[in-house]
């Protein structure tokens, strides 16, 4: 499904355009930093077995799980580093973005050569940030945002808040995959990513650049189809596909940690706005935070364990939720790895960059966003590439950016709202709702449920990269 057609993006005053040699020297880099990220598969080399957690239940649950990690030899990262450092000799902003690739790269492989110590977290934050990190400046970080969303959507733990008692459709693996093939071969046609159900699987799904597999055992809602969808294919799936057809440059399709902020923001963004995400979503990703926070501040593995068991129906899934927390890190506490913390941090970043975009009118940036595996930051790399015919704008991109309709209106008014003094409109509303009968007899759609019911009914769904 091709994209509209685009604005050309000016080319700068000449005294900034890059030049031939430089453009070859530029693309030179790119190539050696290509091949030096290749070894850096942080999320493949933290992974767990399925043994860990079959011994942990069989021990009883009362022993931290024995995980053995093999680190990687940084020398030959750093030698690839140290090639294409050497070729980026001017100033601008490819330049920059190459250099801060480069850090990433060289900062990735370090963290993986101390996988199972506490010098893997040191990195860990270098690279994805912790709970606390300040938010732009703004005096507020993803753990607060992860409190207020555990306060608010958990006073809406105990309430249906379907018309019709909750997700009527439940499928198994085989009838999901068979609804998601539809909806990517529509959207990707053949470029559709394979959807896969297997035997085996840490989680319910787990996506890759070509394929979505989906846990044979498992069963599925409609709403865990929307989020996949959404999130893995027409994020993931699609920037991995963009930047793969971005010959000039083809160090877009790799998604290294430098990208994972914006990459997973905009994903758990696509969800927001499609209206794919529930509370048990959302609440999933707040609870990650939290226990990272836990974890650094000592919490082992068991505690944290425990903390899921009490937050999810599931004992496998609270297994797999603090193994997110631990992988990687130490299980003792203290050295956590920090990565699901970006999913909330991202959501913010992508949020504002969306809103200021629109109020520029710069929808080519917003378009551009899905050109490959990149970082808001560096968008003014991304937009001088494709002033100079170096970057072609994405043949994938999901309806919600294709269409920017509905974008456009919802941020021109919500940025409105950020006028109003707030605490002024909360008490106003407050106190009108504080004198308002509670309608419940006369509403049976708003009935009580069981504690966990949304999570239970609307499968948690998380993926290795969700």
């Amino acid at each position: 499904m091709a994209a509209a057609p685009a604005r050309p993006i000016p080319l700068p005053p000449p005294a900034e355009r890059l030049s031939t040699v430089e453009v070859d020297r530029l693309r030179e880099a790119a190539v050696a930093l290509r091949k030096a990220e290749r070894p850096v598969r942080i999320l493949r080399a933290v992974a767990w077995p399925a043994d860990v957690a079959e011994r942990f239940f069989a021990g009883g649950e009362k022993e931290l799980p024995q995980v053995a990690y093999t680190p990687l030899d940084p020398t030959t990262v750093h030698e690839g580093v140290a090639a294409a450092r050497a070729l980026i000799d001017g100033s601008g902003p490819v330049h920059d973005w190459l250099l801060r690739m480069a850090d990433t790269i060289a900062s990735g492989a370090d963290m993986l050569a101390a996988l199972g110590t506490p010098d893997f977290f040191r990195h860990s934050v270098k690279l994805y940030g912790s709970p606390q990190t300040e938010l732009l400046g703004c005096d507020v970080t993803p753990l607060d945002l992860a409190h207020t969303l555990d306060e608010v959507l958990g006073a809406f733990s105990n309430l249906d808040l379907t018309l019709n008692g909750g997700d009527t459709a439940i499928f198994t693996a085989e009838g999901l995959a068979s609804r998601m093939r539809g909806v990517l071969s529509r959207h990707f046609a053949e470029a559709a990513p394979e959807v896969q159900v297997v035997p085996h699987l840490s989680a319910k799904a787990l996506a890759g650049p070509s394929y979505i597999r989906l846990r044979s055992d498992a069963s599925f809602s409609d709403r865990d189809l929307a989020q996949l969808v959404q999130h893995e294919a027409f994020v993931h799936v699609a920037t991995s596909l963009n930047g793969a057809s971005q010959t000039a440059f083809p160090i877009l399709a790799a998604g290294h940690a430098g990208t994972t902020r914006t990459q997973e923001g905009l994903a758990v963004f696509a969800e927001l706005i499609s209206g794919a995400m529930d509370p048990s979503r959302l609440m999933r990703l707040a609870d990650r935070v939290i226990a990272i926070q836990m974890a650094m501040d000592g919490a082992d593995f068991l505690q944290i364990y425990r903390y899921f068991c009490n937050r999810v129906p599931d004992r496998f899934q609270a297994f797999e939720n603090a193994r997110r927390v631990f992988r990687g890190g130490t299980l003792t506490g203290g050295a956590p790895f920090t990565k699901d913390s970006v999913y909330l941090e991202g959501l913010v970043k992508v949020h504002n960059f969306l809103r200021i975009a629109v109020q520029e009118t710069r929808v080519d940036c917003i378009r551009l966003l899905f050109a490959g595996k990149i970082d808001i930051e560096d968008m003014p790399a991304v937009t001088t590439l494709a002033a100079h015919g170096l970057c072609t704008f994405p043949r994938f991109l999901p309806p919600w950016a294709k269409d920017l309709r509905f974008l456009i209106s919802y941020i021109a008014y919500s940025s409105f709202l950020n006028r109003m003094h707030l605490d002024q409109v909360r008490q106003h509303y407050k106190d009108l709702l504080s004198r308002c009968a509670t309608a419940e007899a006369t509403a049976p759609a708003m009935r009580l449920v069981e504690p966990h019911h949304e999570v239970a009914t609307r499968s948690p769904g998380a993926t290795q990269a969700r």
